[in-house]
């Protein structure tokens, strides 16, 4: 059914600085992800592509070659995921994304639909190469599938860019100044903890107006540290377990969202599977599978 759940593991782990992402989809397995979101289908993981050779002048990056090979193999992954249901992405560090909302946006293209982005996430990771400072290639992957500049020649266009005008980005509270500059230039729309949910809710409105589809990009590090101990750049000040889980919940009884990453999940920092399981808890109510049980009571 093409609107049936279905997991595809994304196990990046080059985007930040501290390892351990790459076990998130296990992780996330493992926290019974494939129940609560009533996924019948598991594609398993993308495999690890083989590294190029892409050099940048910009000393502060790191796995710029590696990057670049995951992008393109999630992304035409995500591709044919989206073909087979409603894709659920199990990351992996957030430059899934760059592979993952790059593929989504093909598919929304192939179908003549417009896609928005809802990304919930403490820093609204809208670097380019040039402009990071901590060479963390997680912090460009939005502004990579937006299609800005400063990217070519070293990673590969995306073949649909996002609008800029169409992404939301919720729950921010570590934005650096050229990523405010940034988004700004591009009329991304950038709110934080106290704005979350109008800034939801507006987005859900544009959503049904256009007949457009969503994907929305979780970053475990939206939610405050407290509840969401497994992330490599905890943010304090972030979202309690009752603000994501009114999101979510608003999200899942929109029925809107078509697709869904869950990033950031790290297992090597996590404090016995509970970020994973505040994940997945929130991945089920986007996903509207929470009304479903009320309404099968």
């Amino acid at each position: 059914m093409a609107d049936e759940p279905i997991l595809l593991g994304v196990p990046v782990g080059c985007g930040g600085a501290r390892p351990g992402c790459e076990g998130g989809p296990g992780a996330l397995r493992a926290a019974g992800v494939a129940a609560a979101i009533g996924a019948r289908t598991d594609l398993g993981d993308v495999p690890r592509p083989a590294a190029r050779v892409v050099r940048h002048p910009n000393p502060a990056i790191r796995g710029l070659g590696e990057a670049a090979a995951w992008i393109e193999a999630v992304g035409d992954a995500a591709l044919g995921a989206c073909r087979g249901g409603r894709p659920v992405f199990l990351g992996g560090d957030h430059l899934m994304s760059a592979g993952t909302v790059t593929g989504v946006a093909r598919h929304a293209a192939e179908r003549g639909r417009p896609l928005f982005v809802l990304w919930i996430d403490a820093h609204p990771d809208f670097h380019d190469l040039a402009s990071t400072r901590t060479g963390n290639l997680h912090g460009t992957s939005l502004a990579y599938a937006t299609g800005a500049a400063g990217f070519a020649p070293h990673l590969p266009p995306p073949a649909a860019p996002v609008l800029a005008e169409r992404v939301s980005v919720v729950a921010a509270r570590s934005v650096d100044p050229a990523e405010r500059a940034a988004v700004a230039r591009r009329g991304v729309e950038v709110r934080g903890v106290a704005d979350a949910s109008g800034a939801v809710a507006r987005l859900l409105g544009r959503v049904a107006d256009a007949g457009g589809l969503l994907h929305v990009s979780l970053d475990a590090d939206a939610l405050d540290p407290r509840e969401a101990p497994g992330v490599g750049t905890p943010v304090p000040g972030g979202l309690s377990m009752a603000q994501a889980r009114g999101i979510a919940a608003t999200l899942g009884e929109s029925g809107l969202v078509t697709s869904l990453d869950l990033a950031e999940v790290n297992p090597a920092l996590d404090q016995g599977g509970r970020t994973a399981r505040a994940m997945v808890e929130l991945a089920a109510a986007a996903l509207g599978r929470h009304a479903a049980r009320r309404e099968a009571a």
